[in-house]
């Protein structure tokens, strides 16, 4: 029996996958997210994740490794694996002429949910997503935001205890994305563990509490956001100036950035003070109106990982050529 204060909602063991055409698109991973977690899984396009999340919903057969889903092997029990996850795709998948209504409650079906609770499940799901009063119409009619909705309305039908969210909030306004933001939270917090994958790294980093990042199919990264962000040794500053700078300005001492005639970005090494910043602005004759931390701190990490990595494949490259 498993002990579900140690319970991992996905295990993952030394994954890997080679497709036909000889990529390496995962080269033995390791990935733990516990339950009730809510997990981000992070990484530059072609970095390995849609490949991951299609071996876990069983989308995209492995070449190697070990995938467990709340204790249920992929291989050996899949259909109780697969009754765990509820998936929302980055792509908008909805048959476009069926009713908002059946395009939530004819897969509850495919879940073995009678039609007494797929319908009690439906009305559930669509209030939550508020959804309930678009239940008539046809999926074509609703916006991209409402598309969203209604994915994720779907994927929760069957009730499952592990959310996987492909770029949930992609293509929608702020307005919606924050209300999509604050449902998650609410459903994370009544027991659903869930992954999300995102562009928007700001997401990230409001909503999860792990972050795992994956680059040309290794994970690089993985612990608690808050221990991950301690990890940047610079911090960003926005500046608002009451002169304007040329275009080619450079901040003396320090690595700087021009956003507008009236805006530059600092980065200064963490132990650097602000008192040495200030004096470099004044011997550069700039007057600071306000000053704000750049706030995605996430994005800034993620970043200096991937040029980290670019700058290794570079040594591979050119040391053999130095030793002939």
């Amino acid at each position: 029996m498993h002990n579900r204060r140690s319970m991992q909602a996905l295990s993952i063991r030394n994954l890997s996958k080679t497709y036909a055409n000889g990529v390496t698109a995962l080269r033995g991973i390791d990935l733990d997210v516990a339950e009730g977690d809510f997990f981000a899984l992070l990484g530059p396009n072609g970095a390995g994740k849609s490949t991951a999340i299609g071996i876990v919903t069983s989308l995209v057969n492995k070449t190697g490794g070990t995938v467990e889903v709340f204790g249920h092997n992929i291989e050996t029990e899949l259909e109780k694996a697969k009754a765990c996850i509820g998936v929302v795709p980055q792509e908008i998948n909805l048959n476009q002429w069926d009713t908002v209504y059946n395009c939530v409650y004819n897969p509850a079906g495919f879940y073995g949910l009678s039609a007494k609770r797929s319908r009690i499940r439906t009305e559930t799901c669509l209030r939550e997503l508020q959804l309930w009063e678009r239940r008539d119409e046809t999926a074509r009619n609703l916006s991209g935001g409402m598309k969203r909705r209604l994915m994720i309305a779907r994927a929760l039908v069957h009730k499952p205890k592990l959310l996987i969210l492909d770029e949930p909030t992609a293509g929608v306004d702020i307005e919606i994305r924050r209300s999509m933001w604050d449902f998650l939270r609410h459903i994370n917090q009544k027991g659903t563990t869930i992954i999300l994958t995102t562009h928007y790294l700001e997401e990230a980093e409001n909503l999860c509490r792990h972050v795992g990042i994956i680059d040309d199919g290794r994970i690089v990264e993985n612990d608690r956001m808050s221990a991950v962000l301690r990890k940047l040794h610079q911090e960003v500053f926005l500046l608002n100036l009451e002169e304007s700078v040329p275009a080619d300005f450079q901040l003396q001492g320090f690595s700087s950035t021009v956003v507008n005639e009236n805006e530059i970005e600092v980065e200064m090494h963490k132990g650097t003070s602000l008192n040495q910043l200030f004096k470099a602005l004044s011997a550069a004759g700039i007057n600071v109106t306000s000053m704000r931390n750049k706030t995605n701190r996430l994005e800034e990490l993620f970043m200096r990982l991937v040029e980290r990595r670019e700058d290794e494949r570079t040594r591979e490259v050119t040391e053999p050529e130095q030793r002939i």
